[in-house]
């Protein structure tokens, strides 16, 4: 909880800094988000979907900053492929993390349209679920698929630190289109306490951490 009001009370602490009126807005975008191969060295990115609220506050005629509050769908996915006695096999797995981010950017404007981007990201996690299934299809026979779906939320660290790094380009006052890679700075994998009292470390001691790039277009009000 505290660390969900440092990430809030960046976003209203830029008020205190801005030198002239701020501007509110919506975006919303895609996601080709990763997870760190420490355990995933299989594992393909995986697209999903961004969208919220952001405010943009002018520090000067060239420096602005811009806290957001975003609904971003993180994760990664694998798909193998072998034989079997039973056939052909192909499994298909995803880990898909939903996380409430609050980004907060640093903006340097190049140009009245064109601007730089760099600041910290705070995700909170909302839901986290492993999906996949698995065919197989014997040699001169028809394939047969099983699927499953496991809440993996318990296993999932509740916070989520990292950095972005990104460009914008602004076509009119009011429409614009943004790119920025989020670096994961934190372990995603939950340490639990042992029934003899010891921490144990899910996934076999891996350190994994959250990666995405994401584009969108932004609209301010």
């Amino acid at each position: 909880m505290k660390k969900l009001f440092l990430g809030l009370g960046l976003v209203a602490g830029t008020f205190a800094f801005a030198q002239t009126s701020p501007t509110f807005g919506v975006k919303a975008g895609l996601n080709i988000s990763s997870i760190s191969d420490d355990g995933y060295e299989d594992a393909k990115s995986k697209a999903g979907f961004y969208g919220g609220l952001f405010m943009n506050a002018p520090l000067s005629e060239q420096f602005s900053i811009q806290p957001e509050v975003l609904y971003s769908q993180y994760g990664a996915k694998t798909v193998d492929t072998y034989s079997s006695a039973l056939g052909s096999v192909r499994n298909s797995a995803s880990v898909n993390l939903d996380y409430v981010t609050v980004p907060v950017m640093f903006q340097f404007h190049a140009t009245p349209a064109f601007y730089l981007e760099a600041g910290p990201e705070f995700g909170f996690l909302v839901g986290a679920k492993a999906k996949g299934d698995t065919t197989v299809t014997p040699s001169g026979g028809s394939s047969e698929t099983s699927a499953y779906s496991t809440d993996i939320k318990d296993n999932i660290t509740k916070f989520n630190m990292g950095a972005g790094l990104g460009i914008g380009f602004n076509f009119t006052p009011n429409l614009g289109i943004n790119a920025r890679y989020v670096a994961g700075f934190t372990d995603i994998n939950k340490q639990n306490d042992g029934e003899d009292g010891t921490t144990s470390v899910e996934n076999d001691n891996n350190k994994n951490r959250n990666n995405t790039f994401q584009v969108g277009l932004s609209y301010k009000f």
